[in-house]
This record gives C-alpha cells, sequence and structure tokens, in this order.
C-alpha cells in the first residue's frame, strides 16, 4: 500500500514510502492516515480482493457501538470469513500483502474479546493488524494487554493493540491526571504492542451533552479540548514514543468536481484560518479541524465514510519547507542555524523531537512543494 495515489498525475518532491502490516512499527505507527471504521457485519471481501475500496489503506471492522449485541455473534462469522479468505488469497498469489489494508477489529469488551480470540488462528492473524480496545480504563487495560501478548505467543505473530482513551475518568478534571498516570505505567511494559493511541472525542463530547457544529471544530469544546490537551501531554510527549490518533469528523462530504478547477490555486492554511469558504461548510470543516489536529501533534484520523479519506491523508503530508528543516536539524550537531528558505531559526536540539516526526510522516504520507499543493493532490 502506498498514501495518497488517487491522482496519478501530481508529482510529489519526495514520494510516500510503500508499507503493509509487517513494515516497521516505527513507519507503522505514522501509516494509518484517514482510519475507517465499519460495522464488523459489512461485508468488504470483494472489494479488497478487486482493490476497489477507494483508497481505504486501514479499517476497523466494530463488535461494538456499530452493532446491537443480537448481531456480534454473525460480525465475529463475517470477519473470521474474511480473514480466511484473505489468507487464502495471498497463498494462491491472487492478491499480496502490500494489497491488504491494515485490518483492525474493536471489540465490544474484555469478555467478548477473551473469547474471540480463542477462535483465531494463525492464518487469520497473518492478514490482521491488530485490535482496537473500547472504554480503555486503568482497571481493565492490563486484561486487554496481557491477552493480546498471550495471544501474540500462542499464535506467533506480532497483533498490535490501539487503545481508546475516553469514558468519565478522563472526562472528569478532579479524576483525569491520576487516570491518565494509571494508564501511562501499565502501558509501558507493553509499548511494543502499541500502534496508536486512539480518542473518543464523541464519548467525550456526549458525557458533557454538547456536539460541535459543522462549523466549529471539536478544539472549540472547552471541556472536550481539555481531555484531548491532556491525554496528547502525557502520551505526546519528548521521549514517551506514542503517536495519537485525531478523534472523529461526523459529517459526510459533498462537492462537484466541475466547480473546483478555479480554487486548486488557494493557500489553502490561508483560507481555512481566516473561514474564507473553500469549497463547503463539511469539507471546509473537515480541512480546518485536520490542520488543528496536525498543529497540535495528533496524526491520522478516524473517519466514518470513505470520502474522508483523500481529504484526511493529503493534509498529512509534509510540506517541502518542513522537510527540508528538519531534515537539516537532524543533521546538524548542535546550536542554531539559519532555515534552508532563510525565513527561520533553526535550533537543533529544542526542534530535534519535531524534526524526526515530519520526517516519519514524510516517509509516510510524501512530501508536497506547499501549502497549496493540498488542493492539488486532493482534487487535481
Amino acid at each position: 500500500m502506498k498514501h495518497n495515489q488517487y491522482n496519478e498525475n501530481f508529482k510529489f518532491f519526495k514520494e510516500p514510502s510503500e508499507f503493509n502490516k509487517y513494515s516497521d512499527k516505527s513507519l507503522l505507527q505514522y501509516c494509518l492516515g484517514g482510519t475507517l471504521y465499519m460495522p464488523g457485519n459489512k461485508n468488504v471481501i470483494n472489494k479488497i480482493l478487486t482493490k476497489n475500496l477507494n483508497h481505504v489503506t486501514s479499517m476497523v471492522m466494530d463488535f461494538e457501538d456499530a452493532l446491537k449485541a443480537k448481531d456480534v455473534s454473525n460480525a465475529e462469522e463475517n470477519v473470521l470469513e474474511h480473514l480466511t479468505i484473505l489468507y487464502e488469497a495471498v497463498e494462491s498469489n491472487k492478491i499480496s500483502y502490500d494489497d491488504i489494508p491494515l485490518i483492525f477489529l474493536r471489540v465490544r469488551n474484555i469478555e467478548q474479546f477473551r473469547n474471540f480470540i480463542q477462535r483465531v488462528n494463525r492464518q487469520q492473524a497473518d492478514v490482521l493488524t491488530g485490535f482496537v480496545f473500547p472504554k480503555f480504563y486503568s482497571d481493565n487495560a492490563d486484561e486487554y494487554l496481557s491477552e493480546l501478548k498471550r495471544l501474540n505467543k500462542n499464535l506467533g505473530v506480532n497483533l498490535y493493540g490501539m487503545p481508546i482513551l475516553e469514558g468519565r475518568a478522563i472526562a472528569f478534571k478532579e479524576s483525569r491526571l491520576d487516570e491518565l498516570k494509571a494508564l501511562q505505567k501499565i502501558i509501558e511494559p507493553y509499548k511494543h504492542l502499541i500502534l496508536n493511541i486512539r480518542v473518543g472525542g464523541t464519548d467525550f463530547s456526549s458525557i458533557f451533552g454538547v456536539r460541535r457544529g459543522i462549523n466549529s471544530s471539536i478544539y472549540d469544546i472547552l471541556t472536550v479540548r481539555d481531555c484531548l490537551s491532556d491525554i496528547l501531554n502525557f502520551f505526546n510527549r519528548e521521549g514517551v514514543g506514542y503517536t495519537v490518533s485525531a478523534p472523529v469528523w461526523e459529517y459526510f462530504l459533498a462537492y462537484k468536481k466541475d466547480n473546483i478547477q478555479h480554487l486548486l490555486e488557494r493557500d489553502i492554511n490561508h483560507s481555512l484560518l481566516s473561514r474564507n469558504t473553500i469549497l463547503n461548510e463539511a469539507i471546509d470543516g473537515l480541512l480546518r479541524e485536520v490542520l488543528l489536529d496536525k498543529a497540535n501533534g495528533f496524526v491520522g484520523k478516524t473517519i466514518i465514510h470513505p470520502s474522508h479519506i483523500k481529504f484526511v491523508n493529503a493534509m498529512q503530508a509534509v510540506t517541502r519547507e518542513e522537510y527540508e528543516d528538519a531534515v537539516q536539524v537532524l543533521g546538524t550537531e548542535g546550536g542554531v542555524i539559519k532555515s534552508a528558505k532563510a525565513n527561520k531559526m533553526n535550533e537543533i536540539n529544542p526542534h530535534r523531537n519535531w524534526a524526526v516526526k515530519i520526517v516519519n510522516k514524510a516517509n509516510a504520507y510524501g512530501v508536497v512543494e506547499d501549502e497549496r499543493s493540498y488542493l492539488k493532490l486532493i482534487l487535481g
């Protein structure tokens, strides 16, 4: 797989790297991008086999909120059948691992997870990337991760976990720091198994009885913003080494390509921040929120519709100026140096952590010339 391939005429300054579930974790943790959630009983096997998934590179088949309790058993059978068919297709050379999206299963609870993994065999695990753990709290975190570790050992595989940090213990200010401290301590011994930390923006909003509108972002909701800020403080700080994904955008997108050609020269960052209309409320809202996701250190985003993918993933690409600054920082021993464009100073030690992340994102999503390139990549 390779990100941002929907516009064959687009010229990258640096092409994105290819990846699959067996890629090194140091790259893979940056590669999830727009991760598409779907019910676990949805039949998508033919779309995967025919490479007709609308550029989906990571997907979650859900046993939790997307399903009624009575539908979970059928969803489990559906998922196991999907994995078996994919493994057989790889074995018969109909497809390769490079053709299979990163597939994760969001479990319903610890009991369902424990029972389900007893039915997963080595062949199915070979085409599965991992599990998503919802309502991941300090009182169940070790159970989830120890079961995952045991599964990997029993099958001789390397399946990853992606905890979702949500719930009242994090939402409420009086318990948040203790809960995050406890989670950080529990997760640390399992760090090699944690591909991504995810956050429950919708769950936090629900707790406070709020919902962002199409013209606002999750960062405009003060109580939710505080939760996200503290999660980043614990799991995205220097030396910690986790990648944190941004919360879901809830609105569907729509546009007609005939009406957008005149927009391709626009400076997207300036237009979004000044709230000049680019396409329409839904698309502008998503792009504005992704811009804020990036500014705050999130990588990738949960999505609910394939139309979001190209917008989210294109915006993960790095500009040439960012990339050249990052390479300069990583290639210099210390001190302060004028940037390649001579428009800023690069302080080698303070900017090193930022530079590592920029180079990793460049490898995953590619390097574009400048901010004007985003719309050309998405819509050109």
